[in-house]
Protein backbone atom coordinates (compact mmCIF):
# COMPACT_ATOMS: atom_id res chain seq x y z
CA UNK A 1 0.00 0.00 0.00
CA UNK A 2 1.07 3.31 -0.86
CA UNK A 3 0.17 6.79 0.17
CA UNK A 4 1.17 10.61 -0.04
CA UNK A 5 0.43 12.84 3.11
CA UNK A 6 0.23 16.53 1.71
CA UNK A 7 1.74 18.37 5.48
CA UNK A 8 2.71 17.50 9.03
CA UNK A 9 -0.70 17.73 9.93
CA UNK A 10 -1.53 14.70 7.43
CA UNK A 11 1.77 12.71 8.84
CA UNK A 12 0.31 12.88 12.02
CA UNK A 13 -2.93 12.18 10.87
CA UNK A 14 -1.85 8.85 9.58
CA UNK A 15 0.10 7.40 12.22
CA UNK A 16 -2.78 8.52 14.49
CA UNK A 17 -4.60 5.84 12.48
CA UNK A 18 -2.14 3.78 12.69
CA UNK A 19 -1.51 3.79 16.65
CA UNK A 20 -5.44 3.15 16.78
CA UNK A 21 -4.98 -0.01 15.56
CA UNK A 22 -1.99 -1.62 17.67
CA UNK A 23 -2.30 -4.17 19.86
CA UNK A 24 0.50 -5.63 22.18
CA UNK A 25 3.33 -6.71 20.58
CA UNK A 26 3.34 -4.71 17.59
CA UNK A 27 6.35 -3.79 15.88
CA UNK A 28 6.47 -0.55 13.74
CA UNK A 29 9.15 -0.48 11.01
CA UNK A 30 10.39 3.51 10.51
CA UNK A 31 12.46 3.82 6.96
CA UNK A 32 13.32 6.70 5.15
CA UNK A 33 16.44 9.52 4.75
CA UNK A 34 16.90 11.81 7.35
CA UNK A 35 14.00 14.76 7.12
CA UNK A 36 11.65 12.44 5.33
CA UNK A 37 9.12 12.16 8.57
CA UNK A 38 9.86 9.36 10.98
CA UNK A 39 9.55 11.36 13.91
CA UNK A 40 6.38 13.10 12.57
CA UNK A 41 4.98 9.87 11.96
CA UNK A 42 6.03 8.19 15.27
CA UNK A 43 4.75 11.43 17.12
CA UNK A 44 0.88 10.54 14.99
CA UNK A 45 1.17 6.91 16.10
CA UNK A 46 2.25 8.05 20.33
CA UNK A 47 -1.06 10.01 19.89
CA UNK A 48 -2.99 7.21 18.40
CA UNK A 49 -2.06 5.68 21.97
CA UNK A 50 -3.39 8.27 23.61
CA UNK A 51 0.12 10.01 24.61
CA UNK A 52 0.53 13.74 23.86
CA UNK A 53 2.97 14.31 21.13
CA UNK A 54 4.72 16.96 22.26
CA UNK A 55 6.78 13.92 24.80
CA UNK A 56 7.54 12.57 21.86
CA UNK A 57 11.15 13.46 19.96
CA UNK A 58 13.76 11.59 18.78
CA UNK A 59 15.94 9.62 21.03
CA UNK A 60 19.02 9.53 18.89
CA UNK A 61 21.16 10.00 21.91
CA UNK A 62 19.22 7.55 24.45
CA UNK A 63 18.33 4.97 21.70
CA UNK A 64 15.03 4.50 23.54
CA UNK A 65 12.23 6.08 24.93
CA UNK A 66 9.22 4.69 26.89
CA UNK A 67 5.89 6.80 27.41
CA UNK A 68 2.84 5.36 28.73
CA UNK A 69 -0.35 5.33 26.81
CA UNK A 70 -2.75 2.89 25.94
CA UNK A 71 -0.19 -0.09 25.38
CA UNK A 72 3.49 1.78 26.10
CA UNK A 73 4.91 3.02 23.23
CA UNK A 74 8.75 1.62 22.88
CA UNK A 75 10.40 4.32 20.83
CA UNK A 76 13.76 3.24 19.05
CA UNK A 77 16.42 5.74 16.91
CA UNK A 78 19.01 3.58 15.51
CA UNK A 79 20.88 6.27 13.78
CA UNK A 80 23.87 6.18 16.04
CA UNK A 81 24.10 2.50 16.00
CA UNK A 82 27.19 1.23 14.80
CA UNK A 83 26.32 -2.60 14.34
CA UNK A 84 23.79 -4.77 15.71
CA UNK A 85 25.57 -5.90 18.54
CA UNK A 86 25.85 -2.59 20.26
CA UNK A 87 22.00 -2.91 21.33
CA UNK A 88 22.51 -6.69 22.82
CA UNK A 89 22.94 -5.07 25.83
CA UNK A 90 19.97 -2.53 25.96
CA UNK A 91 17.81 -6.01 26.29
CA UNK A 92 15.74 -5.06 22.97
CA UNK A 93 13.89 -7.90 23.05
CA UNK A 94 12.13 -7.15 25.94
CA UNK A 95 10.82 -4.34 24.41
CA UNK A 96 10.08 -5.68 20.89
CA UNK A 97 7.86 -8.57 22.31
CA UNK A 98 6.46 -6.45 25.56
CA UNK A 99 3.03 -5.90 26.12
CA UNK A 100 3.46 -2.16 24.58
CA UNK A 101 3.92 -1.45 20.69
CA UNK A 102 7.89 -0.88 19.22
CA UNK A 103 8.37 2.24 17.26
CA UNK A 104 11.57 1.43 15.11
CA UNK A 105 13.70 4.58 13.44
CA UNK A 106 16.54 3.28 11.40
CA UNK A 107 15.61 -0.43 11.91
CA UNK A 108 17.62 -1.60 8.81
CA UNK A 109 20.84 -0.93 11.73
CA UNK A 110 19.35 -3.99 13.05
CA UNK A 111 20.33 -6.23 10.31
CA UNK A 112 20.17 -10.22 11.38
CA UNK A 113 18.22 -8.79 14.59
CA UNK A 114 14.81 -7.76 12.59
CA UNK A 115 12.04 -9.40 13.98
CA UNK A 116 10.13 -11.40 11.31
CA UNK A 117 6.87 -9.80 11.89
CA UNK A 118 6.32 -6.04 11.69
CA UNK A 119 4.77 -3.17 9.53
CA UNK A 120 6.97 -1.58 7.83
CA UNK A 121 6.56 2.18 6.34
CA UNK A 122 9.11 3.59 4.14
CA UNK A 123 9.24 7.50 3.96
CA UNK A 124 10.88 9.45 1.66
CA UNK A 125 10.20 12.83 0.03
CA UNK A 126 7.87 13.63 -2.75
CA UNK A 127 8.13 17.55 -3.00
CA UNK A 128 8.39 20.29 -0.61
CA UNK A 129 6.41 19.50 1.92
CA UNK A 130 4.73 16.29 0.55
CA UNK A 131 5.94 12.53 1.50
CA UNK A 132 5.36 9.32 0.28
CA UNK A 133 4.76 6.84 2.74
CA UNK A 134 4.78 2.66 1.33
CA UNK A 135 3.29 0.22 3.67
CA UNK A 136 4.26 -3.37 3.98
CA UNK A 137 3.22 -5.86 6.80
CA UNK A 138 4.89 -9.14 7.49
CA UNK A 139 2.54 -11.53 9.92
CA UNK A 140 -0.71 -11.84 10.89
CA UNK A 141 -1.17 -9.23 13.20
CA UNK A 142 0.49 -7.06 11.40
CA UNK A 143 -1.47 -7.57 8.06
CA UNK A 144 -4.48 -7.03 10.13
CA UNK A 145 -3.22 -3.12 11.36
CA UNK A 146 -2.39 -2.57 7.65
CA UNK A 147 -5.79 -3.51 6.47
CA UNK A 148 -7.41 -1.55 9.23
CA UNK A 149 -5.74 1.54 8.61
CA UNK A 150 -5.86 1.47 4.84
CA UNK A 151 -9.54 1.96 5.60
CA UNK A 152 -8.66 5.67 7.66
CA UNK A 153 -6.30 6.78 5.34
CA UNK A 154 -7.13 6.56 1.30
CA UNK A 155 -7.37 10.23 0.31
Amino acid sequence: MKTISHSVENTLTIGKAIGRRLTPGAIILLEGGLGTGKTVLAKGIAMGLGIKKEKVCSPTFVIMRVHKGRLDLYHFDLYRLQAPRDILNLGYEEYFYADGAAVIEWPERLKYLLPKEFLKINLSLAGKSKRCLHFKASGARHKKVLEGIYENIKY
